[in-house]
């Protein structure tokens, strides 16, 4: 196997290293008005986002969005950002990707059966791990194609190999997610031909 600074080969086929980087948010946020927590949470993700940039050895461009609030990529890069209570995240990467962090914990029946269908709930143990293993797969997805949560329930899970991954069809397409689980949280990324490289900071 011969290997380099972010790229391995394997059985003669290259593949990239992608280096999400995830951190935990301030105790101290909570402090602020709905508002100011929003803006704190918006800048964090960025910065997730520049660690993981330099991780992977990329001069961060400028970070535009499109109308739809989309990520526009900078000199071919691709980039993804996530932010909730407790954490935020954010990943560059050579090609569409998507990245969304979840807690684990309960959520009711019906929005179970809002998330995924029958055949996709028998490819695994419908619990609440698995439900936000679906919902963070299926949202990072959508952001990998620019699309929003309206298109959710077109994303359809397909195949789960193990606890790590699962595979997604969406527009006639087919991603490979890795999960990492952490701290009763999940945080799910595209993962294609990728080898990931978490970083919880």
């Amino acid at each position: 196997m011969k290997q380099n600074k972010n790229k391995i080969r394997i059985s003669g086929v290259e593949h990239q290293t992608l280096y999400p980087v995830i951190m935990a948010v301030p105790e101290t946020v909570k402090e602020l008005t709905p508002r100011e927590r929003v803006k704190f949470l918006s800048r964090q993700a960025r910065q997730a986002l520049e660690f993981s940039a330099e991780r992977s050895r990329v001069p961060i461009g400028k970070l535009a969005q499109d109308e739809r609030n989309a990520p526009l990529p900078f000199d071919g890069n691709y980039w993804s950002i996530t932010h909730k209570t407790e954490y935020v995240g954010g990943v560059i990467a050579p090609s569409p990707v998507g990245i969304d962090i979840e807690k684990i914990c309960s959520r009711t029946k019906s929005l179970f059966k809002k998330t995924a269908t029958e055949t996709e709930w028998a490819l695994a143990d419908m619990t609440f791990k698995t439900f936000f293993r679906y919902w963070t797969a299926k949202e990072a997805v959508l952001k990998a194609a620019g699309i929003g949560l309206k298109a959710l329930s077109q994303c359809r899970v397909i195949q789960v190999p193990d606890a790590q991954h699962l595979d997604i069809e969406y527009d006639a397409k087919t991603y490979r997610i890795e999960h990492h689980y952490f701290d009763d949280h999940i945080a799910s990324i595209v993962k294609n031909e990728f080898q990931i490289n978490w970083t919880i900071v």
